[in-house]
């Protein structure tokens, strides 16, 4: 449950965030790379529709350097992006060099623009060897996973800031085992659990490598977490036992489960938020939005709902750092990312406000991207890109970012776009210019 905190009144000024703040944007391997042939994502996908193939992705396999350059030139400081187990070990116990010289060309190439680095190490994808052997259900796969840790961390350990060893482990066995929508997807409690004990060790495990391995440049210190999908919980009726009871168990169960089972290994909190969920009398099923309301949503059908992000922060808090390593919308309405990320990074500045250490945030996505069994059709992206061709454009709302961080704050100007104030665009459009000279 959030924490009662009573909420302050918005004020129009600009808003201030800490020192050293770390502003960027995230993407993943798979959803970006293109033709990761080895994967388990990647033999599912060639039986379904071909919108619904990865394929060439965004070719950022071999278009990096293009993308972090307009990284750099939108005035981030950091990003988030993960490295494919696959392509390293694409068979049993057979590392391939040429991948891991790639990573480190890719990585290398972030540090060389002065980049903050959080890497993640598992962002949902498996290589078919390790698939085929029963994937996380089988507890052999937390060995093969540390294996491929210890094997690729010494190579890379260098141009990284922060490690993320697993994304959204509740959304993989939710995907896989609940709504079944995934690769490998099966009705199982037993398989489910397995899942969810076997992806706990293999953090763990690997928490304690990366702390303990004897780094030539200080590996050990480097702060390691997970990247947690949080939502926020709320019952329709306020006076509902029921409702209330649910929301206790739900938010038990999805946010903090798995930092009970993982107690003392998190040097950081990363929390991806896209999602507020309202329980509907007398059931304890979720369901999306009140149909009695009305609700701005995504493109996704996803519920814009930023107040859910100060309810997530606030309950989570205990203390330690917190990113926000995830938040962001598909829309091809650029206007709504606008007011998104406004809204959304004003939330951060209440959370801070009152006392929640965020020391972060990453917007999902830097370009838009292969969304997993959606296909292509979300547009996620600060960047829009062109499938066909793989033209890479600057979208008005990456503008809108690079003010933010640029000021280290939500200016005047800009929390005034929210309402239409007369002025607003204008301020918008000026920054397009400057930044595409």
């Amino acid at each position: 449950m959030a924490l009662k905190t009573p909420k302050e009144k918005h004020d129009h000024e600009t808003l201030k965030f800490p020192e050293g703040f770390l502003w960027g944007s995230a993407t993943s391997a798979h959803q970006v790379e293109g033709n990761n042939i080895n994967s388990d994502w990647w033999e599912w996908e060639q039986k379904r529709p071909p919108r619904f193939r990865s394929g060439d992705a965004c070719d950022q396999y071999n278009k990096y350097e293009e993308d972090f350059d307009l990284v750099k030139q939108l005035n981030h400081n950091s990003h988030r992006l993960s490295i494919e187990w696959s392509r390293i070990e694409p068979k049993e116990g057979e590392f391939n060099q040429e991948a891991i010289d790639h990573y480190k060309k890719v990585l290398e190439s972030l540090k060389d623009k002065n980049l903050t680095v959080m890497l993640t190490l598992w962002h949902f994808t498996l290589p078919k060897w390790v698939s085929d052997k029963g994937g996380w259900e089988n507890g052999k796969t937390v060995k093969y996973f540390e294996g491929f840790v210890k094997k690729i961390v010494p190579e890379i350990e260098e141009y990284v800031d922060f490690w993320v060893t697993l994304n959204e482990p509740g959304v993989y066995i939710y995907e896989t085992y609940i709504k079944r929508e995934w690769p490998n997807s099966k009705k199982s409690f037993l398989g489910q659990t397995k899942t969810f004990l076997n992806l706990a060790s293999a953090h763990k495990k690997v928490y304690k490598f990366l702390h303990s391995w004897p780094y030539n440049h200080g590996s050990s210190n480097k702060p390691v977490g997970i990247a947690n999908n949080m939502l926020s919980f709320e019952p329709f009726h306020r006076h509902s036992i029921k409702e209330q009871f649910s929301v206790v168990l739900n938010d038990t169960f999805s946010n903090h489960l798995f930092y009970i089972f993982t107690k003392g290994t998190h040097d950081f909190l990363g929390i991806n938020y896209y999602f507020h969920v309202r329980f509907s009398n007398p059931e304890f099923m979720t369901t999306g939005i009140d149909p009695n309301q009305s609700h701005d949503v995504s493109d996704l059908g996803w519920e814009i709902y930023p107040e859910g992000l100060f309810e997530v922060l606030t309950d989570m808090a205990d203390g330690i750092p917190i990113y926000i390593t995830e938040c962001g919308i598909a829309s091809t309405n650029d206007d709504r990312r606008n007011r998104f990320l406004i809204s959304y990074l004003q939330e951060v500045a209440r959370a801070i406000k009152v006392g929640v250490k965020i020391k972060g945030f990453f917007y999902w996505s830097l370009i838009d991207n292969f969304e997993w069994h959606r296909g292509f059709d979300p547009r996620f992206g600060l960047i829009e890109v062109d499938y066909q061709t793989q033209k890479r454009t600057i979208r008005p709302s990456a503008l809108v970012y690079t003010d933010i961080i640029q000021n280290n704050g939500i200016p005047h100007s800009l929390l005034r776009f929210i309402g239409h104030t007369v002025g607003a665009e204008e301020v918008l459009e000026k920054r397009q210019k400057e930044l595409l000279k």
